[in-house]
């Protein structure tokens, strides 16, 4: 009984650095880029280098790791805006959300385009995850008649990443700007008759 009771704790334990990691790896590749020392990372996580090693032996399972760990988070927001916004808020609070997401996709560009074998299946697993989660919300929205069904899931997450992207002289505020002008194209004219009355 003991024994198997025992390795709770230690896989809790082990959870709990992993997150640490992650979380301390996407700061860290934010601000001094995906080949931010090893120690730097485990630094701000709180745990020795063996540890970040012992969990992500190559510096691509890290990266992967966080990427997916980032994708999760965004997808995971998607339900849980649902339950406590109407539908068109859920659906433009979860766009800012993924803009956020992005920003942190910025930072692993250069490793994630490198064309590292270990990240092949990252495209995919960007679209299985936010695909169905943006795609609930546009549902949910396009339902109530609150928006009009004109883009698809993958459509829009390709269209808010342009409008995300940085540009130069660009002023405090541009990016939310932009994706609020695209979240009232998409309610414009929703709900109108098709005679147009």
């Amino acid at each position: 009984m003991t024994q198997n009771t025992a390795p709770r704790p230690r896989r809790a334990d082990a959870r709990r650095n992993v997150d640490a990691l992650l979380d301390a790896a996407k700061a860290a590749f934010g601000t001094s880029g995906v080949d931010a020392p090893a120690k730097e990372i485990a630094d701000l996580a709180g745990v020795g280098v063996g540890t970040l090693y012992r969990h992500f032996p190559k510096r691509s399972d890290l990266v992967k790791a966080v990427f997916q760990h980032e994708v999760d988070a965004c997808a995971d927001a998607a339900p849980a805006l649902a339950e406590v916004h109407e539908p068109v808020e859920a659906l433009e609070k979860w766009l800012h959300r993924y803009t956020e997401f992005l920003v942190t996709k910025r930072g692993l560009a250069s490793s994630l385009h490198s064309g590292d074998p270990a990240f092949d299946a990252l495209p995919a697993y960007f679209l299985g995850r936010l695909g169905p989660a943006l795609g609930s919300l546009l549902d949910a929205a396009t339902k109530s008649g609150e928006i009009r069904a004109v883009a698809s899931p993958k459509d829009l997450l390709y269209a808010v990443s342009k409008l995300s992207l940085p540009m130069e002289d660009e002023e405090p505020g541009h990016g939310r700007r932009m994706l609020d002008l695209l979240v009232d194209g998409l309610q414009h004219g929703a709900g109108s008759s098709p005679s147009g009355s």
